[in-house]
């Protein structure tokens, strides 16, 4: 992988025309390497949770989609060359169609959720957390599976506001879809 050029601002181009293999996120113009394959742990949340949105959202206008699955934010009418922030959320939820392309999403997801590592938590609690919050995403998740527990964050009058922390044992009502409640104890099995 190569040392990313901390002088040099990257751009959406630059991501789609990087070296095969390096997995990376662009935040405001600078590069984030991705880590390797999250645990198998990881991948079973992120597996319980996708099977549940999706089963809600079969009969809605919105659609589920998990990494990797490129999201462009802040690039609404913009050039690849202009785009400046583009992740790879574990779960994203989009409700409004003309955001979609073949290469992702291009505008704010409904809502997102991270499924924290260890090596992610900085990186998910606050260069994410900020992003997210300024690129106008309504919900929030941070779901770690050590501690079996979601923190939910609703967009309000533009500042993500805490809505709780939910534990294992816990019905999570999802605060877009509020007549969606989330058993987390199937979630943590």
């Amino acid at each position: 992988m190569s040392i990313p050029d901390e002088s040099k601002n990257y751009s959406y181009t630059d991501y789609l025309t990087g070296d095969e293999g390096e997995r990376f996120e662009l935040i405001d113009g600078e590069k984030f390497p991705m880590s390797p394959a999250p645990s198998r742990r990881h991948q079973q949340v992120l597996r319980e949770l996708s099977t549940a949105f999706t089963i809600f959202l079969r009969e809605k206008e919105c659609e589920v989609f998990f990494a990797p699955f490129d999201v462009r934010l802040l690039g609404e009418n913009k050039q690849d060359e202009e785009i400046m922030n583009v992740v790879q959320p574990d779960l994203s939820i989009v409700c409004d169609r003309e955001k979609l392309d073949d290469k992702g999403c291009n505008g704010a997801p409904d809502m997102i959720s991270e499924i924290l590592l260890p090596t992610s938590i900085k990186m998910d609690r606050w260069k994410k957390f900020q992003l997210y919050e300024k690129a106008g995403v309504e919900e929030y998740w941070l779901v770690d599976p050590v501690y079996e527990s979601v923190e939910l964050y609703a967009l309000i009058c533009g500042k993500y506001k805490f809505q709780g922390v939910y534990t294992k044992g816990d019905s999570l009502s999802v605060y877009h879809f509020a007549e969606l409640e989330i058993d987390l104890s199937r979630i943590f099995e």
